[in-house]
C-alpha cells in the first residue's frame, strides 16, 4: 500500500451513479474507474456507448490474441459493431452476457462487489459488473481488448511487431461514420 488511504479489500466505493462496491480483488480496480466513466457518459444521454479496456486476462484465455472480444445485447448495436469490424478488417468476437453475470456481481455488504464470487467467466463479470453503470435504454458494448491491444504485429501486418496494436481504432471510425 503507498499510504494509509490506498484501497484495501473490504472497502465499500460509492460509484458516481451512487451504486456502492465493495472491493474484494484490489486487482480489478480497473472497472471502478470505468464505471464512473460509464455513468458520466449515460448522463450525456448518447446514441449509443462502446467502452474499450484492457479489463480482464479471463478474455486472453478465452480468445488469445487472435480476437478482440466485446459484450453487447443491443442486437442495433451488435450489427453495426461487427460491420465496422469486418469493414476495418479487425477480428471481432461476440461474447456472452446474461443476467446471470450481472447478478453474479451483486454484493453483501454493499450493491456490488467489483468481482464475482463464483468461478470462471471472469470478462462476462466484469461486463455484467460495468453493465450496473450505463443507462438500460442506451445502447451499449463492452470491448475487452486485454488480448489484442499489445503485440500483435506477428498476427496483423499493419501492426508494430512489439507495443501497442490501437485496435478497435479502425473499427471505430467505420462505427461513427455508419451509425444512423
Amino acid at each position: 500500500m503507498p499510504g494509509p488511504s490506498a484501497t484495501k479489500p473490504g472497502d465499500i466505493h460509492t460509484a458516481r451513479n451512487g451504486k456502492t462496491v465493495e472491493v474484494n480483488n484490489t486487482d480489478a480496480e480497473g472497472r471502478l474507474i470505468l464505471a464512473d466513466a460509464l455513468s458520466d457518459a449515460t448522463e450525456l444521454k448518447p446514441a449509443f456507448i462502446v467502452d474499450s479496456a484492457t479489463l480482464t486476462g479471463a478474455i486472453v484465455v478465452a480468445l488469445g490474441d487472435l480476437h478482440t472480444g466485446y459484450f453487447c445485447k443491443n442486437a442495433k448495436l451488435t450489427k453495426h459493431l461487427n460491420a465496422a469490424a469486418e469493414a476495418a478488417g479487425e477480428s471481432l468476437w461476440q461474447m456472452p452476457l446474461v443476467e446471470e453475470h450481472a447478478e453474479d456481481m451483486k454484493g453483501v455488504y454493499a450493491d456490488l462487489n467489483n468481482i464475482s464470487s463464483n468461478k470462471g467467466a471472469g470478462s462476462a463479470h466484469g461486463a455484467g459488473f460495468l453493465e450496473f453503470f450505463v443507462d438500460k435504454d442506451i445502447p451499449w458494448a463492452h470491448v475487452d481488448i486485454a488480448g489484442t491491444a499489445w503485440s500483435t504485429g506477428h498476427r496483423i501486418s499493419y501492426n508494430p511487431k512489439k507495443g501497442a496494436s490501437g485496435v478497435m481504432i479502425r473499427t471505430y471510425v467505420e462505427l461513427a461514420k455508419s451509425w444512423s
